[in-house]
């Protein structure tokens, strides 16, 4: 297990966002030729993003549990970690599933929410309906917010498998999306680096700073930090990466679906 232990960070809480970024520290080469990485931010130096991240981590009162796949946990563009080292509050655990163990708190069965679309089986509260204050005093414990992050067709196995857990003590809560839209990239740019499934489907950085601005006194501020940073991780990855093309797969249902619509549409008589 990967973590941030929150209570080893924790200082005096402030709502004021530091200017001031972390120092980059540089891993001195290696032998083999390999691309140098920042000890701080452990991304290679080229798109280093200490001066984007906050000196001082995010302050918030509520607590945050990232359940990372293994193979996302390897990709370049995962927004996760850099996550991890700007809020305070922020644990990661590398894994497939949340189970009893494997997290002490969520093992504490906390006042708790976990965030990923609904289904028929399973419904969802949208994010924005949400009651921030009673879900934070209910019982006198803080809010802690569950997320997965893995490719969507991980992620939805990892909600599956860690349903049984979670339904003990969370609710599920969800973002608008659109599944008939056709996907975008980690957030609304003209430069694709990640394509996703269906519009509306975002980064696990974008959806947690979402879910704050609901759910944190000062949410707008939080929201639009966490924001910057992704938009600067994007920025820099852009000159190393070709935009990408649309799935193949995407593009196959697009035009099957205008192939049906055509076939329904009734027939004009000249």
């Amino acid at each position: 297990m990967q973590g941030i232990d929150p209570e080893a960070k924790e200082e005096e809480p402030t709502h004021q966002l530091s200017v001031h970024s972390a120092a980059c520290k540089p891993e001195p080469p290696t032998r083999s030729g390999r691309r140098s990485i920042c000890s701080n931010c452990s991304r290679p130096l080229p798109v280093c993003l200490c001066h984007a991240i906050p000196a001082q981590p995010i302050q918030t009162t509520t607590r945050v549990v990232i359940l990372h796949h293994p193979h996302e946990a390897q990709h370049k563009l995962s927004t996760t970690p850099i996550l991890a080292k700007t809020l305070i509050n922020a644990t990661t655990i590398i894994g497939r599933r949340l189970r009893p163990g494997i997290s002490p708190i969520l093992d504490q069965s906390p006042n708790a929410i976990y965030l990923f679309p609904p289904t028929h089986t399973s419904p969802a509260l949208n994010v924005s309906h949400l009651q921030a204050s009673d879900l934070i005093r209910d019982k006198g414990k803080d809010l802690v917010l569950v997320a997965f992050d893995g490719t969507w067709k991980h992620a939805k196995e990892m909600v599956k498998a860690s349903e049984d857990f979670l339904s003990r003590f969370a609710t599920r809560v969800c973002l608008e999306i659109d599944e008939n839209a056709s996907g975008g990239s980690i957030y609304d740019s003209d430069l694709i680096l990640r394509k996703e499934p269906f519009s509306g489907c975002i980064s696990t950085m974008e959806a947690v700073a979402r879910t704050l601005r609901v759910l944190e006194p000062n949410g707008f501020e939080i929201e639009s930090k966490l924001i910057e940073i992704l938009r600067e991780m994007v920025r820099l990855q852009a000159g190393y990466l070709k935009p990408m093309k649309p799935r193949p797969k995407l593009l196959k249902k697009a035009k099957e679906k205008e192939i049906a619509k055509n076939d329904n549409s009734p027939l004009s008589i000249t």
